[in-house]
């Protein structure tokens, strides 16, 4: 495995792969590798013949009251978990390689960021776009791995790709759940243990809620979720997918999303569903 910093080189090294047309697949992250880091990189290994693994905190995507200096960076410790599930090149450019003119074009994510998580980061999209553009781009990739826990993030980057008919494949990677059913995250270790015994109740609130989802109605979601994991809801909304938009007769995919707090962290989880298979 390499690690490049250079836009230059990246080109260089990935010449063969577009000469022989050879699939290369794109995990873009920022960098401190995690398990669901691993588990994308895994996907984009046993589906590509090269795969990029981008590690760049992104300063466009981090707002007033976020602070971008803080977040934790250890490319050291990323090639090692990298190199472990067989990715070939780790790009980690400096924020003046990937940003080198202020040209003034800026992105602007729309409706659907303004809503969910987006709504208490302002901007936060439009610095997720601006990055993303720009890997995709410079990589060049056959398919890029994005995970549906982060299910907004998601959504609004298959709309950039389906509307202005960018050429790459967004491979979605399901959410990767314990055993009882919680989402992994490495913020479960704040739950309290009397709250880490309540928290699977949210996804299984969430599965009761999309076999009924024809009623749903917010404040009764919202009801539910609270008896169910003694927690406080930040929202509950069924949309579509991936517009983000309330569900119409047309619609053939729906997102149920939500945000749980407690008393030391804020748990995030969704399920995204075909209408046809809503009470399977």
């Amino acid at each position: 495995m390499k690690i490049i910093k250079t836009i230059a080189e990246l080109h260089e090294v990935l010449a063969p792969a577009y000469d022989a047309k050879q699939t290369i697949g794109l995990v873009p992250t920022m960098g401190y590798l995690h398990e669901g880091h691993q588990t994308l990189a895994k996907a984009a290994v046993a589906e590509n013949d090269i795969v990029v693994l981008s590690d760049f905190v992104n300063p466009t995507q981090f707002g007033p009251n976020e602070d971008y200096e803080a977040y934790p960076r250890d490319l050291a410790r990323d090639a090692r978990v990298a190199e472990e599930v067989g990715v070939h090149y780790i790009f980690a450019p400096s924020v003046e390689e990937m940003y080198p003119h202020q040209g003034g074009i800026t992105f602007e994510a729309g409706p659907a960021s303004n809503i969910l998580c987006g709504a208490t980061r302002p901007g936060h999209f439009n610095g997720v776009l601006q990055v993303v553009t720009k890997l995709f781009q410079i990589v060049r990739p056959t398919n890029a791995y994005f995970g549906q826990k982060d299910a907004q993030q998601l959504a609004i980057i298959q709309m950039l790709v389906r509307d202005y008919n960018i050429p790459v494949v967004i491979r979605p990677i399901p959410i990767v759940r314990e055993e009882d059913g919680l989402a992994k995250s490495s913020r479960n270790v704040f739950l309290t243990a009397e709250e880490r015994a309540l928290a699977p109740q949210l996804f299984a609130t969430l599965q009761t809620l999309r076999k009924n989802y024809e009623q749903f109605d917010e404040a009764a979601a919202i009801q539910a979720i609270e008896t169910a994991t003694k927690g406080k809801v930040d929202y509950i909304q069924l949309l579509s997918y991936p517009d983000l938009q309330p569900p119409k007769a047309t619609d053939q995919q729906l997102i149920l999303a939500t945000a749980l707090y407690y008393s030391n962290v804020r748990l995030i989880d969704n399920i995204i569903f075909e209408v046809g298979e809503a009470r399977v």
